[in-house]
């Protein structure tokens, strides 16, 4: 029997079809909808204004970032990072061993009394320094652009020199490489924007909670900086009263805005031949989509993935 042919959906207001092979391809292909329109909106009300350089990070007034890739950035130097990999823990753990699923009955998702599960690669995220964040410090774009590379830049990097061993060990792991690094950027993603629905134990939602707050008083400062004396711009109409709201359009509109520097952050240590699971590219040439063959990342820099518009809940059920 032959490899199962994809199928096509044609959405109701036309253009590209969605393709419908696999839940997978399904609700990818349905983000990529929701990413067009939101970039779409943020583009026509300034939403450029949020974008974060990392070459104007700094945390004091003699230190500045010399670079804005974040692959090679100096985080150490510029945001006093240790550089010991402390944002995914202590290291005493095996993180992907299958031992810690006996942890999955404390994966639950927020408000759900029944206790819907989590995937367990939940239990743990590479995010110690935004836990730790001093909000005294992160006070702009730029500063919180930093912390949320640095924390992205180490996931990847333990993804990427775990991943190998995992298959070798267990064989049938089920998606390939750039697929678990999209999820876990949907993860940070969901986290930025206040969305993530999981919240484990009685001390893992503690402590969601207080990153939380803290993201919520840094936000609060982006707030400042970018509709201070601005009474009639596009901003200020965008985000009034958004303070009341957990700044949710601004905290939007910031990871749109920021999403490809981070993705970039998240898959330094990738492989040139690694590829998404599906042709997402705009290859310039008319011909339809194309793969990624650069570290997951399309030739463009653009990121293959919009796991990141699709609803938390409908990414785990579908994993």
């Amino acid at each position: 029997m032959g490899p199962k042919k994809p199928v096509a959906l044609r959405g109701g207001g036309g253009g590209e079809d969605i393709d419908k092979t696999s839940a997978k391809h399904l609700l990818d292909n349905i983000g990529k909808r929701v990413h067009a329109q939101v970039q779409n909106e943020a583009a026509g009300r300034g939403g450029s204004e949020l974008k974060g350089l990392l070459s104007l990070a700094t945390f004091s007034s003699e230190e500045m970032g010399d670079t804005n890739d974040p692959c090679i950035f100096n985080y150490t130097k510029v945001i006093k990072a240790t550089d010991n990999n402390e944002t995914c823990g202590k290291g005493k753990e095996d993180r992907f061993s299958k031992n810690r699923i006996a942890e999955y009955d404390k994966k639950k998702i927020r408000g759900n009394n029944g206790g819907a599960s989590a995937p367990y690669r939940k239990l743990s995220l590479c995010n110690k320094n935004l836990e730790t964040i001093n909000i005294d410090k992160i006070d702009n774009k730029q500063k919180l652009l930093a912390d949320v590379c640095f924390a992205a830049k180490h996931e990847g990097e333990s993804i990427s020199d775990y991943y190998p061993q995992y298959q070798t060990t267990y064989g049938n792991f089920p998606f390939e490489l750039c697929t678990v690094l999209a999820r876990r950027f949907a993860d940070i993603g969901d986290i930025i924007r206040g969305k993530d629905l999981f919240y484990g134990n009685t001390q893992e939602s503690a402590q969601r909670k207080k990153l939380d707050d803290k993201l919520k008083e840094i936000f609060k400062e982006i707030h400042d900086e970018v509709t201070k004396g601005r009474s009639a711009s596009p901003l200020q109409a965008r985000y009034q009263g958004d303070d009341n709201n957990n700044y949710s359009k601004l905290r939007k509109d910031w990871w749109t805005a920021n999403r490809e520097t981070v993705w970039k952050a998240l898959t330094c240590k990738a492989d040139t031949g690694n590829a998404y699971f599906r042709p997402t590219c705009d290859s310039g040439d008319g011909k339809g989509p194309s793969q990624t063959h650069n570290k997951c990342t399309c030739n463009n820099g653009d990121v293959p993935t919009y796991f990141d518009y699709v609803p938390q809940y409908l990414r785990w059920f579908e994993e």
